[in-house]
């Protein structure tokens, strides 16, 4: 079977290959594409793969935006951290889904779905409504974290999302800065923080990091229409909005 995955974040990425690996061995991964222009593309220039896990926040957008710019024949499985609001609206359209973070055991119920739709195909393929899935999700208004429950040595603390100052990855490790300083790991990854912190208020500005609008400090003109950023705290490492992502970023600043 020929898969490809449509994720923008690495560790989710390499730990969906590690299952689908284990589930068939001989599962061949086509790609790993992170933007709904560059899946919009590969779906032009290739064959339809055998499947698709397909995340639904990806680096520039909805990925329900693919199905309205090419037509796509291949099954797809979703992956989604969204509220049962969108998952009644993939169960009408009989469009299968994980919701995140999945186990194993999960991937494998849907794989074993897909193999019992192969070898019982429908007379007809079921089409997907993108409009109606994209007026769902918009006609319901997302309930976002309010705060987080974290490990500080051996005890646990709540840490309120006002107080965060940004989260970033280092080293395959996902920490949480408050506006005080302090740095408490995660278990998340930044895809499924991005889908439960308020966009009003949260940014992701790359892959490492997800910055609080009180985080910005500074803002510096860089090369090419990109733009350089001081953060309080501050963070030991060059922090670059490239030159797609700054005009959403100016304009989240400037609300």
């Amino acid at each position: 079977m020929k898969v490809l995955i449509v994720e923008d974040e690495d560790l989710a990425a390499a730990k969906l290959t590690k299952m689908l690996e284990k589930y068939d061995s001989s599962i061949r991964i086509l790609g790993n594409l992170t933007s709904v222009k560059d899946t919009v593309q590969w779906l032009r220039q290739n064959a339809a793969p055998d499947l698709i896990m397909m995340d639904i926040r990806i680096d520039d957008g909805v990925c329900f935006e693919i199905f309205q710019e090419v037509e796509v024949t291949s099954p797809v499985i979703f992956t989604t951290a969204y509220d049962q609001y969108a998952i009644k609206a993939f169960q009408v359209h009989s469009i299968d889904y994980l919701l995140k973070p999945f186990s194993y055991e999960k991937l494998e119920k849907s794989l074993e779905k897909l193999k019992k739709i192969n070898q019982n195909p429908p007379t007809a393929s079921p089409t997907v409504k993108v409009e109606e899935l994209l007026q769902a999700l918009q006609r319901n208004e997302p309930s976002y974290k309010s705060r987080f429950l974290v490990k500080a040595g051996t005890k646990i603390r709540s840490v309120k999302t006002e107080d965060i100052a940004y989260i970033y990855t280092d080293r395959k490790l996902n920490i949480l800065v408050t506006n005080t300083g302090d740095r408490y790991p995660l278990d998340q990854s930044l895809d499924e923080l991005s889908q439960v912190l308020d966009p009003d208020i949260f940014f992701r500005a790359n892959r490492q990091l997800v910055l609080h609008i009180d985080a910005v400090s500074t803002i510096h003109p860089y090369f090419k229409g990109r733009v350089k950023l001081d953060l309080d705290p501050p963070l030991d490492a060059e922090i670059i909005i490239s030159s797609e992502k700054t005009p959403d970023f100016k304009a989240w600043l400037d609300k």
